[in-house]
């Protein structure tokens, strides 16, 4: 009995201690946005984003600090902080899931899936956000593009900014992952 036990006690730690070295990390992802609308079109970056994938159990999560933004003309910034994201009150938006398709033998690009819970403006939703992974090197390098409706997160566009502003917006997200 005390064999197993301390059998179990050491594949418990082997396992943790692998897992823990699979994690990877990416402290400076690009996420950008693009507002199609009829006046004109807005587009922000943000490079402080940061995200956590373990290849392991394919687990992944990010966060982006949303008054990190950066536009073109300074009252955008500061209408979209102020007026439509409120970062005072919500000043992250992340995700946390899995992947799905990911094959960490696979040296060549993959299309996946994260399959997640998708939080902005302080409202969850389930999504499934298809991407790409590739391996460069020492790194994996993960891309993605999708719609975001603003409606799903409660982002209020005034009557009278209906053209100037899209009901959906287009994120393009691009981390670059090494082992930590």
């Amino acid at each position: 009995m005390l064999n197993k036990k301390i059998y179990f006690v050491l594949l418990l730690t082997v396992t943790l201690s692998n897992v823990r070295a699979q994690k990877l990390v990416s402290e400076k992802g690009l996420i950008t946005f693009l507002s199609h609308a009829t006046i004109e079109d807005i587009k922000a970056d943000n490079t402080k984003a940061s995200a956590l994938f373990y290849p392991a159990n394919t687990n992944i999560a990010f966060s982006v600090p949303v008054n990190e933004f950066h536009f073109a003309k300074s009252l955008m910034q500061e209408h979209f902080n102020d007026k439509y994201l409120e970062t005072e009150l919500y000043p992250n938006s992340t995700f946390q899931g899995k992947l799905t398709g990911y094959d960490p033998a696979v040296d060549k690009e993959q299309h996946v899936v994260a399959k997640g819970k998708l939080t902005m403006h302080g409202v969850t939703k389930d999504v499934e956000i298809p991407g790409t992974t590739e391996k460069l090197e020492n790194k994996l390098v993960m891309k993605s593009t999708f719609i975001v409706k603003l409606q799903d997160y409660k982002i209020q566009i005034p009557q009278l900014l209906w053209q100037n502003i899209a009901e959906q917006v287009e994120v393009t997200i691009n981390f670059t992952f090494k082992q930590q």
